[in-house]
């Protein structure tokens, strides 16, 4: 947390993602006690990778407690290209899941992208499939990546009416950066790109009213980058050796984001820490993506839950 002069106000993620997931459930029950039809969420893991087991595992917990079907699909490292595909061509064909998520990295032998664009895109929970991003990119429903799904609302919860600030992003992936510019641009913003061959990127900062921070480099964004008054969503989630230099020494460390916070903190309005920022909302965002998922497939309007 920062300090406790420091006056930016601290946007608690956990917290609204604790209530996300609440509404989530309660529109899930309704969604089934009155067409019969409850939301489910396969999770595909293959291979061995500590982070990515603890990450599958809570959201398979999570899904639980909303009272979803939760299925979770762990593949051997060996599991070869054809029977991944497979597997993805069975969960697109049954009816009881409505959304599929491939928990990456994947094994060097199997092609990422191959896998993802296999996903029925109504399916496709992450809202990385091709087809989601063009629907985004025009306006058409769709399924929205979950980082900046979850952003957008921390920004509407705090700012309300977002139409006609200025907000720029620094970073322009695909799981990120781009879809955080179109939805940002849906509410009426005015939006800026900036990325690594960006010309004076503190200049194009200080313009921002909302600076989102996806680049992916520890405490990169300076104090003096911010715009006195400004939200900043801190995306970046970064390993860092720790403060205490013995415990550095053992190889310890902490996680970061790309806003150097204290600074920061000092300068803008609000400020997402790291951890407890942004991070809690994906899972919320996958929750609620698979509600959306399920409502479309039975003909449903989904019930709003950002507020």
């Amino acid at each position: 947390m920062a300090d406790t002069d420091a006056r930016a106000t601290i946007i608690d993620g956990k917290a609204f993602a604790a209530g996300l997931v609440d509404r989530v459930t309660a529109a899930s029950a309704r969604l089934e006690a009155a067409h019969g039809v409850k939301p489910g969420l396969a999770v595909v893991i293959v291979g061995e990778d500590p982070a990515s087991q603890i990450y599958v595992r809570n959201k398979g917990e999570t899904t639980a407690r909303a009272g979803m079907r939760s299925d979770t699909h762990r593949l051997p490292d060996t599991t070869s290209q054809a029977e991944l595909m497979a597997l993805i061509a069975t969960l697109n064909a049954d009816a009881g899941i409505h959304g599929i998520l491939v928990q990456l990295p994947l094994p060097a032998q199997i092609d990422s992208s191959a896998v993802l664009d296999a996903i029925d895109p109504d399916k496709d929970v992450d809202g990385f499939h091709v087809v989601n991003a063009g629907r985004l990119a025009v306006g058409l429903p769709g399924l929205v990546p979950c980082t900046p799904l979850g952003s957008t609302m921390l920004l509407k919860d705090r700012l309300g009416d977002l139409s006609g600030l200025n907000a720029v992003i620094v970073g322009r992936s695909n799981i990120v950066g781009k879809p955080m510019a179109q939805l940002l641009l849906a509410e009426n913003c005015t939006v800026t790109v900036a990325h690594s061959r960006s010309r004076d990127l503190p200049a194009i900062c200080r313009a921002a009213d909302i600076l989102v921070a996806a680049v992916g480099r520890p405490e990169m964004i300076k104090g003096d980058w911010i715009k006195p008054g400004a939200t900043v969503i801190d995306v970046g989630i970064n390993r860092v050796p720790s403060a205490d230099p013995v415990k550095a020494a053992e190889g310890k460390t902490r996680v970061v984001g790309d806003v150097a916070f204290k600074e920061a903190a000092e300068i803008a309005g609000a400020i997402t820490p790291v951890p407890g920022g942004v991070g809690p909302m994906t899972i919320a965002c996958l929750l609620a993506n698979t509600y959306t998922a399920a409502c479309r497939a039975a003909g449903v309007e989904p019930e709003r839950l950002d507020a």
